[in-house]
Order: C-alpha cells, then sequence, then structure tokens
C-alpha cells in the first residue's frame, strides 16, 4: 500500500498505533518503507508516534533502519500525575529517558503531543513550556476531539488555540512562526527564540480546507477523515488480485470523495464510525 501511495505523490508516512513498538517486526517494517522513492525519487519522510515507554531501547535501531522523526504522546509532565494518567509507577522516567534517547540519535526534531482537557490536565499548559524548552523538544497540544470510546465529549471540555495561548503568556509571551498551509499544527516560538510550541486546533481553528492527509487502519481500511462516517476497504481490493494501476484509481476514486470537513459542534455532527484507538491515534 505504502509503495502505491508513495508512486501517487505522498511524500510523508507516519506510523501510529494502538503502540507501534509493540508491533513484531516493526524495525524490519520501518527499513523497507525506508527503500521506498517518492515521485522525485527522494526517499519517504519517515515519522513514528508512540506513548514512549520502549523508546529508550529502540531508538537507535530505529534510526539505523531509516526512521527519521518521532512524536512521543504524554498528557502530563509531572510524574506523581503521569502515573495517575498511565497506571505506570515508573512511567514517567522511562518515557523521559526514551525522549532522551530520540534526541541524542538524531530522530529530530522530537516531538511531544499533549491532548488538553479542561479539569483534567489543562494546568499542564506551563508546564509542558518549560519541559520544551529544558529538554529540546516541540511541545504540540491538541484540543479535545471528539473521538473518545466513552463519547463523553462537549464542548466545555476543549481547552482552545486561544486559550492556550494567552496561559502561556502568563509565563513567556509566544511568537507565531510560519507553518505551511498542510501542516496541522500552528506554530509558535518563545520570544526569546528558545523552544517551540505547537497547538492543532481543530475546533476552535479547523483547517480542513488545507487538509492533506489520509489514514490506512491497521486493517487495511483508507480514511479520508479522522471523522469518516465510512471507511474504504482497500485490503480487499489487494485480496481480489487488483494491479497496481487498479488499486490507484481505487484510491483516487477515494480521494476525491474526501470530506469538505468535520462538522464538530454543530447540531448535524455525526460521530465517526470508529473511535480513535480503533483507527489510529
Amino acid at each position: 500500500m505504502a509503495r502505491v501511495l508513495a508512486g501517487m505523490g505522498i511524500k510523508k508516512v507516519r506510523l501510529t498505533g494502538g503502540e507501534p513498538l509493540l508491533r513484531g517486526g516493526v524495525i524490519d517494517f520501518v527499513r523497507e518503507l525506508a527503500k521506498l522513492r517518492d515521485v522525485d525519487g527522494d526517499p519517504l519522510d519517515l515519522a513514528l508516534t508512540t506513548n514512549g515507554h520502549l523508546l529508550a531501547d529502540m531508538a537507535q535501531p530505529l534510526r539505523e533502519a531509516g526512521l527519521q522523526r518521532v512524536t512521543v504522546s504524554m498528557d502530563a509532565v509531572d510524574p506523581d500525575r503521569f502515573a495517575r494518567i498511565t497506571r505506570v509507577p515508573d512511567g514517567y522516567d522511562n518515557v523521559l529517558a526514551g525522549i532522551r534517547t530520540a534526541r541524542r540519535t538524531g530522530l529530530w526534531p522530537v516531538k511531544v503531543n499533549c491532548v488538553l482537557m479542561r479539569g483534567f490536565n489543562e494546568d499542564q499548559i506551563i508546564p509542558f513550556g518549560m519541559f520544551a524548552r529544558e529538554e529540546g523538544v516541540v511541545v504540540r497540544f491538541i484540543e479535545f476531539m471528539p473521538l473518545e470510546e466513552d463519547r463523553s465529549w462537549s464542548p466545555k471540555t476543549v481547552v482552545t488555540l486561544d486559550e492556550i495561548v494567552q496561559r502561556m503568556a502568563e509565563y513567556r509571551p509566544l511568537v507565531e512562526i510560519p507553518h505551511a498551509r498542510s501542516e496541522t499544527a500552528r506554530r509558535y516560538r518563545f520570544d526569546d527564540g528558545v523552544g517551540e510550541i505547537g497547538i492543532i486546533a481543530p475546533v476552535s481553528h479547523p483547517f480542513c480546507g488545507h487538509c492533506s492527509r489520509i489514514r490506512i487502519t491497521s486493517d487495511g481500511k483508507i480514511r479520508t477523515c479522522l471523522f469518516s462516517v465510512w471507511d474504504h476497504d482497500l485490503h480487499t481490493q489487494m485480496q481480489r488480485g487488483a494491479s497496481d494501476e487498479e488499486l490507484a484509481e481505487f484510491i483516487r476514486g477515494v480521494i476525491q470523495k474526501k470530506e469538505e470537513r468535520h462538522h464538530i459542534g454543530e447540531p448535524d455532527f455525526v460521530p465517526a464510525s470508529r473511535t480513535m484507538v480503533h483507527i489510529g491515534g
């Protein structure tokens, strides 16, 4: 699938989960992906999102296999809070060691993703800003989206981009820096130039019109949006013996039907057909 998509113009591939570092053969998979070339003959931009618990031991083999960047998901930078959230007593130290090892091995930039929820971890905004500066990583805050299993989302739980910027200014002001139109995050540096913060704000500042991403689930379905209410079965096309050109034609047909936008917070919003844990996130 990656080879066909690369031949159609895809330049970036990100491996997500669940937890991809639990997958047997993930290093060999990265090595095979690193052999692929995009339409310009360049290697693919390979990245991986992980919870970081196994990263300290695997960062070097992943880098040697061809991985270029890594993103670590963590929702607190306080060890006690982190342990309560993850239910892993010594998890914070392991994840921090993974982040530092990734930096040393050249998996750069290291990004740290934090999903903010009001009443849960919005008090971590300034500590994460300090963490970005001290550890030399890019911290990215993500607005809470209605993709969870128990469907408990409401607009009141969303800590918005504007609120994050305002709260961070209590520590140090942020200055917005340019970003590509297709990037999901708005990017900021602190006023003294030390440390970068990204904010992914699909609820308060939707970027649907510039989105160029598609997702392949672990069972071989294409999803054109996180909030799609249907899947497109690429795996079955392959099982039926479709040629590369037939697969490409199928993919083109799917992409041409990509949703114009999500409808979060609107009266006609329909929840996605599968929750985040089932579609890779």
